[in-house]
């Protein structure tokens, strides 16, 4: 499989997943500035299709794995990783533009990214379509996006995944935070949070670009709810 980077963050991703040395990613064959060779996938298994099935809970165990591979690495990290801090950039004004929902889920990510725990090289984009099935190698990850900050970050995504009506399927939220939590060592509570910022910052890309924020929306309605329950 050939990627050929179109932006500097296609870039940037194609530096992490060489820098993975195939250790929870894909392997990366050849490398130069602008592409990568790396195997292909040709196991016939999904976790989409897992979770739309009834095996929600084995596929979040699944990319738990998986996500604990990647943070596993150690120094010397790449050195184009962007921060947290700067990943979330969008969310602060939109805040103050809208108002609403927004306004709670910037001040959770500001709580988060001012004393961040554990922090690692992340992923950036886990999600069950960027975990693929390697037949024999077993499941590996693709297209980081190379992002540096606290791990709890990289497992947020999931809970706006693999599609909007599993993500807000009623109990479903906190049921993934019990599995997920549990499998990556992660404090439920803090987990939550994460989960309440990425989505507020996914619906504040979404209005951004002019595409539907209400779904990253209604993820961080219930996540803020479940916070208020705590």
């Amino acid at each position: 499989m050939l990627k050929i980077a179109l932006s500097d963050e296609e870039v940037r991703g194609n530096g992490l997943m060489a820098w993975y040395k195939g250790n929870g990613a894909a392997t990366v064959l050849k490398h130069d500035d602008t592409a990568i060779l790396m195997e292909r996938a040709t196991g016939s298994a999904s976790l989409i299709e897992m979770a739309k099935v009834g095996r929600d809970d084995e596929a979040s165990g699944i990319i738990c794995s998986v996500v604990s591979k990647l943070h596993a690495h150690k120094t010397p990290y790449p050195n184009d990783l962007v921060p947290l801090n700067t990943w979330f950039k969008s969310l602060e004004p939109v805040a103050a533009g809208h108002g609403g929902i927004f306004v709670q889920c910037s001040q959770i990510a500001n709580d988060l990214l001012n004393e961040p725990i554990d922090q690692v090289v992340l992923h950036g984009d886990i999600h069950h379509g960027n975990i693929l099935d390697f037949g024999a190698k077993g499941w590996l990850a693709i297209d980081p996006k190379g992002l540096f900050g606290e791990r709890g970050f990289d497992y947020a995504n999931l809970f706006c995944n693999p599609d909007i009506a599993t993500a807000i399927a009623p109990g479903r939220l906190m049921r993934q935070v019990d599995i997920i939590s549990k499998e990556a060592g992660l404090e439920p509570k803090r987990l939550i949070q994460w989960i309440a910022a990425w989505a507020g910052l996914s619906a504040a890309w979404a209005l951004e670009d002019g595409t539907n924020a209400e779904p990253a929306m209604t993820v961080a309605r219930i996540a803020l709810n479940e916070l208020n329950i705590i």
